[in-house]
C-alpha cells in the first residue's frame, strides 16, 4: 500500500501499552498516514492514547474490523497473541504490521504470510532497526563493495534487562526461557538476514543465569555462531549489568565498519599507505574524525528537533516510510519467515531447562496487596506468607512471580479504574495494602491516574468493610533540602505545589485519604518508605542519583550526606506491623533505617563486595535545576506544552536527601527494629545480588 498526499492511509493500533507510544509518534511524523483507531482491552488505556491523536476507541478487534475505521493495523500486543490477531485482521481486509517477534515460531509466521497471500493484503514484520538512517548507509556500503569482500560480521545486543532484576516478573518475556530470544533476537537476527540472507545456525550456548523469585532461572547471555554464504556471523545477546553495546561490526578486505544502532552512528576504519609510526597515527586520526563527524551529526539532529528525533524514534519512522511506501523486501513476509527460521533453529540447539516444581493448593486470602508484583510488593507478599497469611495480589495480568507459593497466593487481574471489580476483589479481605503508583507527565494526569486511583481504592475499602487500608506514600513528599533539618512524622510537606509531580501527587493522595479517614471512618495507615535496597531489587536506585547506563551515575549532590536507606525485608516487617498494631490506624510512619551510609559509601561497598567499580560523579543541584529550567522553557514555549511543570530549587535539593530522618515513632508504636549493624546491612543489601553474571 502506497501513501497518497490526498487520501491518507488510516492506521489502527491494537495494543495501547509502552511500545504503542513509539509507533504512534513515528506514524504522526510519517507523511500520508493518519492514526484513526486505538484498540485495547483496557478502555482507559485506549482512551488515553486515542485522545492524543483524535482516534476512535475500541475494546475488541472484531469491533475495530466491523467499524471499518482503518485500512491497516499495527499489532502491538504480547507476542502470544500476534498470530491469531494478525490472521483475524488480514481476513478482515486489513494490512498488518506486527511488532517483533511477529509470532512464536516459523510455523506461525508462515501461517500469517500465507493468510496475507490468500487475502491479497500486506503483512510486514516490525523489525524497526532496519529503518535507521545509518544502518541504511551501512547496507549501501556492503552492496556497493565499499568494504571489499566481507568475511566476518558480529552483531551484539548487549543491554541490561531491568525485568530480570526488578520485575514485573509476570511479563510474557519471562514466562519461559525461550521467550528472551524470541523477544530480543529479532533485532540482531533481522540485521544479519537483511545484510547477508538466510542464516545457517552452527552452534548456540547460553550462560550467566539469573534466579527469579521462586527459584526459576533465566540465562542472561546467548552466543550464536552462524554462517551466511561465505560470511561468518556471530550474534551475541547479553542482559547482565554491563555497558550498552548494540552494534554491528563488519570486517571486509578493504575496511571495517561499526554501526552503533542504539545511537545511529557509523564509523569506518581503513588501512593507509603511510610508513612506520605515521601509519597508526593516521589510522587513529581517521577514526577520530569519523567519531567527531557522527557526534556532531547527532547533536545537530537532536538540537534541531528539540530531542524529538531520538535514534530509536528514527528507526520507527524509517520503518514506516518503507512499509507505507513502495514494496520493500526488508519488511516482506519472506524476510519475516527467514528471521523466524533462524530463531527456531537456534532454539532447537539450546537444551531444555528443567521445569520448576508445580505447587498446587487453594489460597484462602485475608490480605490483599495491590501492586504485589512490583519490587516492594513481591517482598511484602512473601513476608506475609512466611508469617502465615494467604494473600490476594491485584495486578494487571493473571501471572505473578509466586509459582513456588501458589498455594498461599492468588493473583487477580483487576483494572484499578473499575471500582466495582476492586470492591468485589476485597471480599473476605481484612487488610488491604495499596502499593500502586502512577508516573505521569502532567498534574491533570496525576490527578486522574494516581490520586483518582488511591481515592477509588479507599472508597472500595469502605464499601467492602475492610478493617485496615495501608497506603504507601513517599518520603520524597518532604522538603529535604536543609542539611541541618531533622524530619519526623510531624514535619509538614511545605510548598508541595512547587515540587515534582511524583512527590506532589503522593502528598495529594495522602491528603485525600486522610480526609476520608476523618470524615468517613476509613481505617487508614500511611507508610512512607525510605530508599529501599536489598531483596530482589536493582542496585541502580534513582533515589541516589541519575543513572546513565548500568555503570555510571551522577549523584544528587556530592553524595557525602547520610541517606535514609532501608532494607526491603525491614520495610516489609514494618508494613506487617502496621496491620497488627492497634495504635497504627489514623497515623503515618516514616520507615527509614538507621543512619549508616552515604551515597558514596554505597558505591564503594558495591566495588569492594562485588568487584564492580561504577563511575560516580557529583551533581551540582543548582546547575541541574538551571538546566531543567531551560528544558522547561523549550517544552512550554517551543513545543507548546503549556502544562509542563518546573520543580523548585528546593525540590532539586531535596533529591539529595540532605535532611535526616527520625525513625523513633515506628520503633515505639510498631515495635519496628530496622537493621542497625553496618556490616550486616551491607550483607543483606548487596551480597545476594547476581546482577553482573555472578
Amino acid at each position: 500500500m502506497n501513501v497518497s498526499a490526498s487520501i491518507p492511509i488510516r492506521i489502527g493500533l491494537i495494543g495501547a501499552g509502552y511500545i504503542a507510544s513509539w509507533h504512534a509518534d513515528a506514524l504522526k511524523a510519517t507523511p500520508g498516514v493518519q492514526i484513526t483507531a486505538i484498540c485495547d482491552r483496557s478502555r482507559g488505556a485506549a482512551e488515553g492514547l486515542a485522545a492524543t491523536h483524535g482516534a476512535q476507541v475500541f475494546t475488541s478487534v472484531a469491533e475495530l474490523i466491523a467499524a471499518r475505521a482503518c485500512d491497516a493495523v499495527h499489532i502491538l500486543t504480547p507476542p502470544n497473541l500476534h498470530h491469531d490477531l494478525a490472521v483475524e485482521c488480514l481476513e478482515g481486509g486489513l494490512d498488518v504490521l506486527v511488532e517483533k517477534p511477529v509470532a512464536l515460531s516459523v510455523a506461525e509466521t508462515r501461517s500469517i504470510a500465507e493468510t496475507a497471500a490468500r487475502t491479497g493484503k500486506r503483512f510486514s514484520p516490525g523489525h524497526n532497526f532496519l529503518g535507521l538512517p545509518r544502518y541504511e548507509k551501512m547496507k549501501a556500503m556492503v552492496t556497493d563493495g565499499a568494504l571489499g569482500r566481507i568475511a566476518e560480521a558480529r552483531i551484539n545486543w548487549c543491554l541490561p534487562l531491568a525485568p530480570l532484576r526488578s520485575g514485573p516478573y509476570g511479563l510474557w518475556l519471562l514466562r519461559e526461557p525461550k521467550n528472551l530470544l524470541l523477544e530480543l533476537g529479532p533485532h540482531p537476527f533481522s540485521l544479519a538476514v537483511d545484510l547477508f540472507g538466510p542464516l545457517e545456525i552452527l552452534a548456540a550456548v547460553t550462560g550467566q543465569p539469573a534466579t527469579l523469585p521462586g527459584g526459576d532461572t533465566r540465562d542472561q547471555s546467548w552466543r550464536i555462531l552462524a554462517r551466511a554464504g561465505d560470511v561468518d556471523v556471530t550474534l551475541a545477546l547479553s542482559m547482565v549489568e554491563t555497558i550498552d553495546d548494540r552494534s554491528v561490526t563488519l570486517r571486509g578486505s578493504s575496511g571495517m565498519a561499526r554501526l552503533d544502532y542504539a545511537a545511529d552512528t557509523l564509523v569506518t576504519t581503513r588501512d593507509n599507505t603511510a610508513d612506520l609510526v605515521v601509519n597508526p597515527l593516521l589510522k587513529q586520526m581517521g577514526a577520530a574524525k569519523e567519531h567527531l563527524r557522527e557526534g556532531l551529526r547527532n547533536a545537530a539532529i537532536q538540537t534541531g528537533s528539540l530531542n524529538r528525533r531520538s535514534p530509536y524514534g528514527q528507526s520507527f519512522q524509517g520503518m514506516n516510510r518503507a512499509v507505507y511506501g513502495s514494496p520493500d523486501q526488508r519488511f516482506s513476509p519472506e524476510a519475516a519467515v527467514t528471521v523466524m527460521q533462524a530463531i527456531d533453529d537456534t532454539l532447537s540447539l539450546i537444551p531444555a531447562q528443567p521445569a520448576p516444581a508445580i505447587v498446587t493448593g487453594t489460597p484462602r486470602p485475608g490480605v490483599m496487596v495491590i501492586g504485589g508484583t512490583g519490587y516492594i510488593g513481591r517482598n511484602l507478599t512473601r513476608a506475609l506468607v512466611a508469617q502465615g497469611h494467604d494473600v490476594r495480589v491485584l495486578s494487571r495480568g493473571a501471572h505473578g512471580p509466586f509459582a513456588d507459593i501458589a498455594d498461599h497466593v492468588e493473583t487477580c487481574p483487576v483494572s484499578l479504574t473499575d471500582k466495582p471489580a476492586i470492591t468485589a476483589a476485597m471480599e473476605g479481605i481484612h487488610t488491604v495494602y495499596n502499593l500502586a503508583k502512577s508516573m505521569d507527565d502532567t498534574w491533570e494526569d496525576a490527578l486522574k491516574n494516581d490520586v483518582g486511583t488511591a481515592v477509588r481504592i479507599g472508597e472500595a475499602a469502605l464499601q467492602a468493610g475492610v478493617s485496615r487500608l495501608i497506603y504507601t506514600g513517599t518520603i520524597a513528599s518532604y522538603d529535604m533540602s536543609d542539611p541541618d533539618g531533622m524530619i519526623t512524622e510531624a514535619t509538614g510537606f511545605g510548598d508541595i505545589e512547587a515540587r515534582n509531580l511524583y512527590a506532589r501527587s503522593k502528598a495529594e493522595c495522602e491528603r485525600r485519604l486522610m480526609r476520608m479517614h476523618r470524615q468517613d471512618g476509613l481505617p487508614l495507615v500511611i507508610a512512607r518508605p525510605g530508599i529501599v535496597v536489598g531483596g530482589d531489587g536493582p542496585l541502580q536506585h534513582w533515589g541516589i542519583g541519575r543513572w546513565h547506563g548500568a555503570g555510571a551515575v551522577k549523584l544528587w549532590g556530592n553524595g557525602r550526606n547520610i541517606l535514609p536507606f532501608v532494607l526491603a525485608d525491614d520495610l516489609s516487617d514494618g508494613l506487617i506491623a502496621m496491620m497488627e498494631r492497634d495504635g497504627a490506624i489514623g497515623r503515618s510512619f516514616n520507615l527509614t533505617g538507621e543512619h549508616l551510609l552515604t551515597g558514596r559509601d554505597y558505591f564503594d561497598a558495591i566495588h569492594d563486595r562485588l568487584g564492580a567499580r561504577m563511575r560516580v560523579s557529583s551533581g551540582n543541584l543548582t546547575v541541574m535545576w538551571m538546566a531543567d529550567g531551560v528544558k522547561y522553557a523549550l517544552k512550554r514555549y517551543a513545543l507548546g506544552r503549556r502544562n509542563a511543570v518546573r520543580p523548585s530549587l528546593a525540590d532539586w535539593k531535596s533529591r539529595a536527601h540532605l535532611a535526616r530522618f527520625d525513625n523513633s515513632l515506628p520503633k515505639r508504636v510498631l515495635g519496628w527494629q530496622p537493621e542497625a549493624d553496618r556490616e550486616a546491612f551491607l550483607t543483606r543489601a548487596l551480597d545476594a545480588k547476581a546482577l553482573f553474571g555472578v
